[in-house]
């Protein structure tokens, strides 16, 4: 079954060139639907179980959302979608720290420069199957320079007034923190265990005979259910505890 894929962008050569690099970033088959507004979005989004992505209906697995569009924001759909099971990635021109910490906090797992050359995209998009976020080269460094200047003498952020990105924070380990792992199913307890020896989501999806999207579904759960944010925290609860 092929891989289904949302590409929100009003401008029609700049859906083609997206369509492009998706297609180039995978090795699976894709499956690419395209919207031009946040109304066809939200049609296609339904007919996939909602914003709640319900059981038993087959869901976007990735969404690239462009921000300014005709009829609203892409971060609108963003805040829909928090509990949606698809990687979110926003797509866009705008590098600056007024969308780019906003959208993060809306829920989205990436964030690409539409300017960004055809290779660079690809790159970055394949780091999805490596359980790292994709980020521009721009907006990393932006995102470093943000943190290294808020961690100058006041420890405070720079004046975006917005929080860092979920996936960038890095929480302490609780010591004696204990595993619910009655609560993971046979298939997160084993992504676990190649998490902890450190294989790629590729890797993964390889050992296991499943799609890699599958294996980030299951990762997603994972840190849900353990309350970790960060493939590291998992692979350290789970050694403590005696699960690999």
């Amino acid at each position: 079954m092929p891989v289904k894929v949302l590409i929100l962008e009003d401008n029609p050569v700049a859906r083609g060139f997206l369509g492009r690099v998706v297609r180039e970033s995978f090795s699976d088959p894709i499956s690419i639907t395209e919207a031009g507004d946040l109304e066809t979005a939200r049609r296609h989004i339904a007919l996939t179980g909602g914003a709640q992505g319900l059981h038993g209906v087959d869901p976007f697995k990735l969404v690239l959302v462009d921000l300014e569009l005709p009829d609203g924001n892409g971060m609108e759909l963003l805040s829909e979608l928090s509990a949606y099971p698809a990687t979110k990635i926003v797509t866009t021109l705008y590098s600056d720290d007024e969308h780019l910490f906003p959208a993060l906090q809306c829920g989205a797992d990436g964030y690409l420069l539409k300017e960004d050359r055809f290779e660079v995209l690809v790159e970055e998009l394949q780091k999805i199957v490596r359980g790292q976020p994709p980020l521009s080269p721009a907006i990393a460094r932006r995102l470093l320079t943000h943190f290294r200047q808020g961690a100058r003498g006041d420890g405070q952020a720079p004046d975006s007034g917005f929080m860092p990105p979920p996936f960038t924070t890095s929480k302490p380990v609780p010591i004696a923190k204990p595993i619910d792992h009655e609560r993971l199913t046979p298939r997160e307890s084993e992504v676990l265990t190649f998490l902890s020896k450190g294989f790629t989501i590729r890797e993964i999806a390889s050992l296991m005979g499943i799609k890699w999207f599958t294996v980030n579904d299951h990762i997603k759960s994972i840190y849900k259910k353990l309350n970790v944010s960060s493939r590291a925290e998992a692979a350290v609860l789970a050694s403590k505890q005696g699960l690999v």
